[in-house]
Order: structure tokens, then sequence, then C-alpha cells
């Protein structure tokens, strides 16, 4: 079978309104995908970057998948969240990416969005915290409903990916 290495990091995350930002992840794929090693979720550690508008995470990502054909190719989805100080977390946005088809090494910004809600939600989320939240995390990377949301574009996450391919040729897949 082809095989997909995917070694690298979240860098990090830059444009957001507050600080204390952590991000949880997921490697999304199709059924033709098998996973030989590493994790495919995960979440990094809080950064409170004090005089500074990037959160460094530098949270490390080593992935080996197996596969028959090029359907359902790895997408990477992101959520970003603000832990406020009393310790309570809010999630501030989404996002997705296609890891890249070609070998070597990426830098990659994925923008990030939240949905939008009511105007009392909005006023609530002022006062209370929280906001609106996806019911599904497949509307992350679906896209078939993801047109009818309203959405408010928020930061951008940063990572370094590189691509490695292996037997792709050998076994008839074509990138």
């Amino acid at each position: 079978m082809a095989e997909l290495h995917i070694i690298g990091q979240i860098v990090g995350a830059s444009g957001f309104p507050q600080n204390s930002l952590f991000c949880k992840w997921g490697i999304h794929t199709g059924g033709a995908w098998k996973l030989l090693s590493g994790a495919v979720e995960g979440q990094t550690q809080v950064d409170n970057p004090q005089n500074e508008e990037m959160a460094f995470w530098s949270h490390p990502i080593d992935i080996h998948f197996a596969t028959k054909g090029l359907q359902g190719w790895p997408k990477l989805h992101l959520q970003v969240w603000h832990q406020d100080s009393f310790g309570r977390n809010e999630l501030y946005s989404y996002s997705f990416l296609h890891i890249p088809s070609t070998p070597g090494t990426h830098s990659l910004t994925s923008p990030t969005w939240r949905p939008l809600g009511t105007w009392q939600e909005h006023l609530s989320q002022i006062f209370v915290g929280g906001g609106p939240q996806l019911k599904s995390s497949s509307l992350i990377y679906g896209g078939a409903d993801r047109y009818r949301l309203q959405t408010e574009a928020m930061g951008q996450v940063h990572l370094e990916l590189t691509v490695i391919l292996r037997n792709f040729e050998r076994y008839g897949v074509e990138c």
C-alpha cells in the first residue's frame, strides 16, 4: 500500500482578540486510509504571551498512514480555545485545511472563523462568556451545510508540516 507520513508542528496562533489560547486538533480521512502510527487528535498547552501578539505552542505532529487511493485525503481540523483568568474555557474559532499532497516542507497559515449568533447570544457572550458552537464538528470540514452559516473571521493558526510520500507510484496511486 502507498504510505503518507506527516511530520511537523502546530507553531502557534496570531490575530486573536485575547491571549491565553490553546488548540484542539484532529485529522479526518476517508475509508481507504489506515493509521499505521501516531495520534490523530490532540491538544496543545495554553500559552499566555505577555508582550507578543502570537501564542506559541510548538505542538508536534507525527502521523503515518497507508492508503489504497487518494479519495478521502487527510484534512486537519482545528479548534482554538481561550482560557480566562478563572480557568474557564471558551471556544474561539474553527478551521480546517487539507494536508498538502506534494512532498516536502510546507509553512501553512490556516484562517479561523466562528459562527455568529443572534444579538441576544452576543450580549450573553459579553457578560457570561461562551458563545455559539457547532452541533457537529463534521461541519468544519464537510462543507455541505457550511455555506448556510453566518460567520466572522478570527485569527490564524500557523503550521509547519513535512509530507513524505512512499510507494505511491508502485501501487498506481498518482498525486
